[in-house]
C-alpha cells in the first residue's frame, strides 16, 4: 500500500525591520519566498506564483523570522535555513544555490566570479538578471553580488540604497558617520 500523496502548502509570516515589513513564505521543504512588503495583495501574488494553497502555520515560519530578526539586529549571520527552490528555473537554482552555499556574511563576489563559481556558462549580465529575480533576497544574499567596478544594481526594497545598507550592516562597506543600525537607508534629497 502506498502512502497518500501530500499536497505542498505555503505559510506566511512577517517581520518588521528597519527596511520595512518583510513577508516570508515557507513550504514544508523550506523558505521559498521573501518579499519587501506585506499586504493581502503581496500574499496573493506569492501564493499564485507558487501555485500552492496557503495555510496558517506559525511554527513553520518561526526559524525564518527568528533568523531575520537576528540578522537585522546586527548578529553576523550566514543563513543555514532549508530552502525550497520551486520558484526558480534550473539556471536560477544553480546560481542562487552556489551563492547561498558559498558567499558568507561580510563577503562579496562579482557577477562574473559568481558565474564562474556556479559553472553556469553565462555572462555577468545574465547573473545580474538572476540576482534581480531572486525570490528569497537577504536569505539568499543577492546583495553580496557586486559589479567589478562598483556596487551594481539592486531591485530589492527601495533599490541600491538598500543594497548599500545591507553591505554596510555586514561590514563589506565602511559605515558613513550617519549610518545607524536602527534607521534604514536615507533617501537622496
Amino acid at each position: 500500500m502506498t502512502p497518500p500523496e501530500t499536497t505542498a502548502t505555503l505559510a506566511f509570516g512577517s517581520i518588521g525591520t528597519v527596511l520595512g515589513t518583510l513577508l516570508a513564505g515557507a513550504t514544508e521543504t523550506g523558505v521559498a519566498w521573501l518579499g519587501w512588503r506585506d499586504s493581502p495583495g503581496a500574499r496573493a501574488r506569492a501564493a499564485a506564483r507558487a501555485g500552492l494553497p496557503v495555510v496558517d502555520d506559525p511554527d513553520r515560519l518561526a526559524p525564518v523570522l527568528e533568523g531575520l530578526a537576528g540578522y537585522f539586529g546586527g548578529e553576523p549571520r550566514t543563513f543555514t535555513l532549508p530552502v525550497d527552490w520551486r520558484l526558480t528555473s534550473p539556471l536560477q537554482r544553480r546560481v542562487l544555490a552556489t551563492l547561498y552555499e558559498s558567499v558568507s556574511y561580510g563577503e562579496v563576489v562579482t557577477y562574473g566570479e559568481l558565474g564562474a563559481r556556479s559553472q553556469a556558462g553565462v555572462t555577468a549580465q545574465a547573473i545580474g538578471q538572476v540576482m534581480g529575480s531572486n525570490p528569497i533576497p537577504v536569505i539568499v544574499p543577492c546583495h553580496r553580488v557586486v559589479a567589478s567596478n562598483g556596487l551594481g544594481g539592486y531591485s530589492g526594497g527601495s533599490g541600491i540604497e538598500v543594497k548599500r545598507w545591507l553591505l554596510t550592516l555586514e561590514g563589506s562597506l565602511p559605515a558613513t558617520l550617519d549610518w545607524d543600525l536602527h534607521t534604514g537607508p536615507r533617501a537622496e534629497p
